[in-house]
């Protein structure tokens, strides 16, 4: 099975200029693979907020292409934010990790952990270009479609989780990371 950091290399070779909003336990390894002005570690963050983080800078910045890395356990608080996504023809990239675990907060197993199907929640949410890749050779061969064309795109990763994991500390604080982010985009203010 596909490591989650094995998952972020492939998008780490493929991302372009796109921003890069990580969350929960993709902190961990994200700023190893890239720390760009346009990298943006949500965390602490609200479960399950990434995606609406992501879809508001693309709304707010067309073009720019917004990669949002999210857990399993994360989508599940805020499954709603799929058919939000799908009303915007916007160049949002939500890249689902699924370990099947809470991992970050104590490695609880996630609600219908390994039965879930996300690229049919996806799907039925209304976004048109759904990917599943359960291995990282599946990754690989898919990443480059995935990651091209218009959004919304979801795409379903499965990975091995990791028992006994602590939640990632940010590469830096917070108000460090949105200084950089907005000074990224030209946002003044």
């Amino acid at each position: 099975m596909m490591t989650h950091r094995e998952a972020l290399e492939v998008l780490a070779n493929l991302r372009g200029g796109r921003a890069v909003v990580s969350t929960m336990g993709s902190v961990a390894f994200w700023p190893k693979l890239s720390d760009t002005p346009l990298d943006f570690a949500y965390n602490p963050s609200s479960m399950g907020q990434g995606i609406a983080l992501g879809l508001g800078m693309a709304l707010a910045k067309p073009g720019l292409g917004v990669v949002v890395l999210m857990g399993d356990g994360s989508l599940l608080m805020n499954l709603g934010s799929l058919v939000t996504v799908a009303q915007h023809a916007v160049d949002l990239y939500v890249l689902l990790i699924d370990n099947g675990l809470y991992e970050v907060t104590g490695g609880q197993p996630v609600a219908g952990a390994g039965r879930t199907d996300f690229a049919g929640l996806a799907r039925a949410a209304g976004i048109a270009r759904v990917y599943a890749c359960p291995t990282v050779e599946e990754w690989r061969a898919t990443a480059p479609e995935a990651l091209s064309g218009p959004g919304p795109v979801f795409v379903w990763l499965r990975v091995r989780g990791d028992l006994g994991q602590q939640t990632p500390a940010p590469p830096r604080p917070m108000i460090q990371q949105v200084a950089r982010l907005r000074g990224a985009l030209g946002a003044s203010g």
